[in-house]
Parts: C-alpha cells; sequence; structure tokens
C-alpha cells in the first residue's frame, strides 16, 4: 500500500477517544458519591425497618391495653355485684332471728312478751356485732355535752338536773364508720328554767331548728 492512501488521523478524532476513555473510567470523586448514595440506600432500609418494628409494637401495646381495659371492666362489674355480699351475710342471721321473734305466740301474757322482748334483743345484738365488723359503732350522747360535730338537736328541754347544752334525751343514735360520722345522734338538748323562750320564726321549717349555744 503506498503512502498516499494513509489518511492522517484528525485532531477531533483524537479528542473523542480520550472522552470516551474518560466516560469509562469513573472519578475518585464520582466514586465517592456512588458509596455515599449506596450508605444512604442502607441507612435509609435501616429506618424503614426500624419504623415498622415500632409500630409493629405500638399495636401489641394497643391490643394489650385494650384487653386490659375489658379485663378491668369485669372486675368492676363484678366487684359491684358482690360488694356486698360479705355484709348481707352477717345480716342473714339477724334476719333469722326476726323470724323466730315473729313465731312467738300472740297470747298477751307475761311469758310471750318476755319470750318476744327476747328476741328483739338478740337481734339488736346481732345487728351492731355485724355492723362493728365493718367499722361501724354507735355515738354515745345521753348525758353527754352536746356536739355539733356529732349531734343533731331537734328540741330544748327545760332541765334543773342537767348543766346547759347536755344532751338529755337521745331520739335517734347516731353512728360512726371508722374515724368518719356515718349519721349524726338526734338529741334533746337541756337549757336552763329561766331561759327566755326564742322569738317565733314565720318559716315553717323554723319549728324544727334549735340554737343551741356550745360552751
Amino acid at each position: 500500500m503506498s503512502a498516499r492512501n494513509i489518511k492522517p488521523r484528525s485532531e477531533k478524532s483524537g479528542l473523542a477517544e480520550t472522552a470516551e476513555k474518560r466516560k469509562a473510567v469513573p472519578s475518585p470523586k464520582e466514586e465517592k458519591g456512588a458509596d455515599k448514595a449506596e450508605g444512604l440506600e442502607e441507612r435509609l432500609e435501616a429506618a424503614e425497618k426500624q419504623a415498622q418494628e415500632g409500630h409493629d409494637r405500638l399495636l401489641r401495646v394497643m391490643a394489650e391495653f385494650e384487653n386490659y381495659k375489658k379485663r378491668m371492666e369485669r372486675e368492676m362489674n363484678d366487684y359491684r355485684k358482690f360488694a356486698n355480699e360479705s355484709l348481707i351475710k352477717e345480716i342473714l342471721p339477724i334476719i333469722d332471728s326476726l323470724e323466730k321473734a315473729l313465731e312467738i305466740s300472740d297470747g298477751q301474757n307475761e311469758k310471750s312478751l318476755g319470750g318476744l322482748r327476747e328476741g328483739v334483743e338478740m337481734t339488736l345484738k346481732g345487728l351492731l356485732a355485724g355492723l362493728e365488723k365493718y367499722g361501724v359503732i354507735p355515738i354515745e350522747s345521753l348525758k353527754e355535752p352536746f356536739d355539733p360535730n356529732f349531734h343533731q338537736a331537734v328540741m330544748q328541754e327545760e332541765s334543773t338536773g342537767h348543766s346547759d347544752n347536755t344532751v338529755v334525751q337521745e331520739l335517734q343514735k347516731g353512728y360512726l364508720i371508722g374515724d368518719r360520722l356515718l349519721r349524726p345522734a338526734m338529741v334533746v338538748v337541756s337549757k336552763k328554767p329561766n331561759s327566755k323562750p326564742e322569738a317565733k320564726s314565720d318559716d315553717p321549717e323554723d319549728a324544727y331548728k334549735v340554737d343551741v349555744t356550745i360552751q
């Protein structure tokens, strides 16, 4: 082949080949960017996995909480239904005593009345003993100084044998449950015979009110 048939390579063709070679071999900066992108993808996958696990745990906790609520509701219903069971058991023997008292003959002789009184006394003692097991005790009021924390005065009575504001009669017994007032005692309170009568009020409710001075 003659030298005339060989075409010299153009400068433009050489630049194109160099550019192709540069594209084929990534630069250090491109390699670093690829590694960084791959690391971000791994971190993203780990975060998604962690989020899914957290979501699953949340669902389990919510399910457990719902089960707990249902269980507590059942227990509260059972408690409301049977809370007084032990108290009722204590009262049942008292009912038995009352029934026995009613079985006594209706005769008006002394023996019959004595048996009835005995039955009522047994009933009262049984009831008080049953209530005492639950911390219920009567308030001792008779001949005690009037105390508005435990007594409800419904009237006054002149008395020379008692000092002012002394409980001379107990109309209804009061009770404590533990240290708490369950029901105040309804009492009559003494006053000096020369005490001036109180002015009457037009309000009907004032007829049941008594102004008691505490000394």
